[in-house]
């Protein structure tokens, strides 16, 4: 096809996209904007309800930028929160005559003959591709994920969107600037579509999370792999809330390889899985026993600076030993400015509710009497409000996955009702942290899986 008339269908994707998108917003979001300058209070559980159904409507990335504005605090007010967390990335499946279509065009046209099986109908869906079951040419078994087709445009079209929404939001009166983290989304979402960037991803993982047997990470198939296309070892297991009735043992088994699938890739490559959904991990099993879990997809991962770990550890230290240098110092590492009393008072509100289980050296729940569609609800109004009154206060981009990674988990220890010491976790984790050793360790892993230092 020559050059002009692809650039022409990719635009012709990315109208179309504007179109739908557009066409189901706008309505939502005049009601939004003419309810919060009014001052309307009663139609905003309805202009919730319409804004979920529109954007579930649609499927596709906007879906996960959409999860993903529900857990920002002030981005949205909490009736829509609450209805957006709801949503389930989901899109339709595409039919097995495209299927075919697809994987002929990532592998070739003799696909079929470099698989024992391939299962034409998919076992999961998600926002960007859906998964299929396969087999090796020698059995052993397989989960092949194939991206939807036109979503680069379709990326592109909804990151549009989301930029005139922020514009749209700026000119509220509001307390968090949105630049920053209108980035980091674009820039993160723009990478899940590079299939080939997500096994480096993976690799990655395998290498940081060797020698814990209680998170597994599956194998990547480079063989049978592309920008489009992913191939992984499957791995057998039960969806995490099976277990939610579970004995308290094996509960807490759980959560403490949870604990260990985010904190140990954190503390020892400055690497968090960003997306802490319930469908990307299973529960395997030994013996008949629960024993772990299958951490699964790759596609929404953060790579931070070792200095931002160093953010962490200090921000831990000085709300443990309530040293006032060591947080301003944590705080002003991450890139807040302008920083004076009222501001850290305000942080730290948020802080200490991050922070609160790693703080108390006890077993204890995570949050004691809290759902966990509500976790963090509380903390995000008190720091909206008050932030409210003194102005937009501009938050690091690094924030937005580990807000959403730190909220999430959470969540996860909630539905398990899990009662561990998670002071005495966290501490493992970071005993005798040292910046150069991170450094050190970071860049040998990410060497490893073929992936670039930050920046």
């Amino acid at each position: 096809m020559p050059a002009s008339d692809s650039e022409a269908n990719r635009f012709s994707a990315r109208a179309a996209r504007y179109a739908r998108v557009g066409a189901n917003m706008g309505g939502v979001a005049a009601r939004m904007a003419g309810a919060r300058f009014l001052g309307l209070k009663g139609e905003d559980l309805s202009n919730a309800a319409a804004l979920a159904q529109a954007l579930g409507g649609l499927k596709g990335p906007i879906m996960k930028v959409a999860q993903l504005l529900a857990t920002v605090p002030d981005l949205l007010p909490p009736e829509y929160a609450q209805e957006l967390q709801k949503l389930q990335s989901e899109a339709p499946p595409m039919g097995a005559a495209f299927v075919k279509r697809r994987m002929a065009a990532e592998l070739g046209p003799d696909w079929q003959g470099r698989f024992g099986q391939f299962d034409l109908k998919p076992s999961a869906a998600a926002s960007l591709g859906q998964v299929h079951r396969a087999t090796t040419s020698d059995g052993r078994p397989l989960a092949c994920k194939l991206q939807y087709p036109d979503m680069q445009s379709a990326v592109e079209a909804d990151l549009k969107q989301l930029e005139l929404a922020f514009a749209l939001h700026r000119r509220m009166r509001v307390a968090i600037d949105t630049r920053e983290i209108a980035k980091e989304i674009g820039d993160r979402v723009r990478e899940e579509l590079d299939y080939l960037r997500e096994a480096k991803h993976a690799v990655l993982y395998g290498e940081v999370l060797r020698g814990i047997p209680a998170v597994r990470v599956p194998a990547v198939h480079p063989d049978l792999s592309t920008k489009r296309l992913l191939t992984l070892s499957w791995l057998d297991g039960e969806k995490i809330l099976t277990h939610a009735q579970a004995s308290l043992e094996i509960r807490n088994r759980l959560a403490h390889a949870m604990f260990k699938a985010w904190w140990h890739p954190f503390s020892r490559a400055a690497v968090i899985h960003g997306d802490p959904h319930l469908g990307n991990y299973t529960v395997f099993s030994e013996g008949g026993e629960p024993q772990g879990i299958n951490l699964l997809d790759y596609g929404c991962i953060r790579i931070f600076h070792p200095r931002f770990v160093g953010g962490v550890v200090d921000l831990y230290k000085g709300l443990l030993h309530d040293d006032q240098a060591r947080i301003v110092h944590a705080y002003e590492s991450w890139g807040f400015r302008r920083l004076n009393r009222e501001l850290i008072d305000i942080l730290n509100i948020w802080a200490r509710f991050i922070y609160g289980p790693l703080l108390e050296d006890r077993v204890r729940t995570v949050a004691d009497g809290v759902k966990p569609g509500e976790y963090g609800r509380r903390q995000a109004f008190e720091v909206h409000r008050a932030l409210k009154e003194r102005g937009p206060v501009t938050v690091p981009r690094e924030f937005v996955f580990m807000d959403r990674a730190a909220v999430g988990l959470g969540a996860v220890f909630l539905h398990l009702r899990s009662e561990l010491n998670y002071h005495r976790l966290f501490e493992a984790e970071i005993d005798r942290f040292s910046l150069d050793e991170l450094a050190a360790r970071q860049e040998q892993a990410l060497t490893a899986a073929g992936l670039p230092l930050p920046a």
